[in-house]
């Protein structure tokens, strides 16, 4: 690995170390009198450390990063500031938000044919996926976590949009062009800065917000085929795909994310119909549900989950399900008691981050799944999990829910923290989805270059 030399700063020490050998060993004759000595050590240190500052300012020479512009730049005296007092806070207990004071991250400044040029399609920064998006975005607006010295950065977050190839055929992501698009982002950041190369993209992040996360395919077979790239293999991947059992799609360092849903959506929602007030629907469900799935590659799409339900419940007057699409939707959530989250291709949905901020308690069927930010929300109180092999028993389940504990599970569902967790806002807010990310990476420091270098001068 390339290992970065920076500019000695030692040269006031040595002579700092010098005087006290003096003071300690052979003795100064010195007149206690004269009134001139008294003053001569303090005379002697003042020139010391104007000597140490000149003498860090001349020498300092940054190492160029290609054609960069820092914007923001820090005084890179901060950096030496860090180093002297920072090794005292990394060894005192964490509190959560403790964790996030000093946590630096350093976003490169990509071409726009890597990011913002997809945003030309609106629905890059809307849809499921867009978290990708959403992510960059808040680090972008972020005095406070953003750096723009990348000596001083704890991680390095790659924006590249992989998402937003949206297909003519039938509207959805498509994302062969994904692996070849982070191979060339990665080929541009290693061979412009020297980071990448000292730790081998161990302290880089990016983002797969796609069914099946690191693997970069939407269907399961191919992705666990293709594995994950190789050049990927060391970094950390925020992915809104997890489970609970071993998958070669989550073989690398990864935080489980929630998918995208706009928070502006959310607030027009409520305003129209806030939490507390009546829900006149027992069960809500609206989305694809095959009545003859189609065998693909030895899959039936949500393991026919979808389908047992449209054929125990279509008619069940305690059941509202749709199949066909509807804009207005989020307008029956808000009026819904129970909103069901069945797996699709993959277990995750971005229904549950809807469910949950508009108050309607989640009813996940989704064997093994690993939701995100477990240590904010508290997941078993705030929904129901039903086993993918009773979902012909929900009616059973859900009557029996909404006869002893319903109101307990709605109070602790509708506390705002939980719906602010689940919510990638513009700017990051304490508690925010982005805030919970955040959190996740200050839990990895032992990956930081950074943290490694405070760590062997403590």
């Amino acid at each position: 690995m390339m290992e970065l030399k920076r500019p000695a700063k030692n040269r006031g020490f040595y002579l700092r170390m010098k005087l006290l050998n003096n003071k300690h060993g052979r003795p100064v004759q010195q007149d206690k009198s004269n009134i001139c000595f008294r003053y001569y050590k303090w005379v002697l240190w003042l020139s010391l450390t104007l000597y140490f500052f000149s003498s860090f300012f001349i020498t300092h020479k940054p190492i160029p990063l290609s054609k960069t512009i820092f914007s923001k730049s820090n005084d890179v005296v901060s950096r030496a500031l860090f180093e002297s007092t920072n090794s005292t806070f990394l060894q005192q207990p964490w509190t959560k938000q403790d964790s996030l004071k000093d946590l630096k991250i350093y976003v490169y400044d990509l071409p726009s044919k890597y990011n913002t040029n997809w945003l030309a399609n609106e629905r890059c920064s809307t849809h499921l996926f867009a978290s990708e998006v959403a992510i960059h975005r808040a680090l972008s607006n972020s005095d406070g976590v953003r750096t723009f010295d990348p000596y001083e950065a704890d991680f390095f977050f790659v924006p590249v949009y992989v998402s937003c190839n949206f297909s003519t055929v039938n509207g959805f992501p498509a994302i062969g062009h994904a692996r070849s698009l982070l191979s060339s982002a990665v080929h541009l950041i290693s061979s412009t800065y020297p980071f990448w190369n000292r730790s081998q993209g161990c302290d880089h992040v990016f983002v797969a917000s796609h069914d099946y996360g690191a693997c970069f395919h939407a269907m399961e077979e191919r992705a666990v085929e293709d594995g994950i790239p190789d050049f990927l293999k060391n970094s950390i991947i925020l992915q809104t795909f997890g489970v609970k059992h071993h998958h070669p799609c989550q073989d690398v360092e990864n935080v489980v994310i929630p998918p995208y849903v706009p928070p502006e959506s959310v607030r027009k929602t409520l305003q129209k119909a806030p939490l507390i007030g009546h829900r006149d629907i027992f069960v809500f469900f609206r989305g694809k549900m095959e009545v003859h799935p189609k065998n693909i590659s030895g899959r039936f799409y949500s393991k026919k989950v979808r389908t047992v339900i449209w054929k125990k419940f279509n008619g069940d007057r305690r059941f509202y399900l749709q199949r066909h699409r509807f804009g207005g939707y989020q307008s029956e959530i808000v009026r819904s008691v129970f909103c069901l989250c069945p797996l699709g291709w993959a277990p995750w949905s971005p229904r549950l981050v809807e469910s949950v901020a508009l108050g309607c308690v989640p009813v996940i069927i989704a064997d093994d799944i690993r939701l995100p930010f477990p240590t904010a929300i508290p997941w078993p109180e705030i929904s129901l999990t039903v086993a993918e092999k009773d979902v012909q028993k929900l009616g059973m389940i859900l009557e029996n829910v909404a006869s002893t504990n319903l109101s307990t599970i709605q109070r602790k569902l509708w506390d705002p923290d939980v719906r602010r967790a689940l919510l990638f806002q513009d700017q990051i807010q304490e508690g925010d989805a982005m805030w919970q990310v955040l959190y996740a990476l200050a839990q990895r420091l032992d990956r930081s270059r950074r943290t490694v270098r405070v760590l062997s001068h403590s």
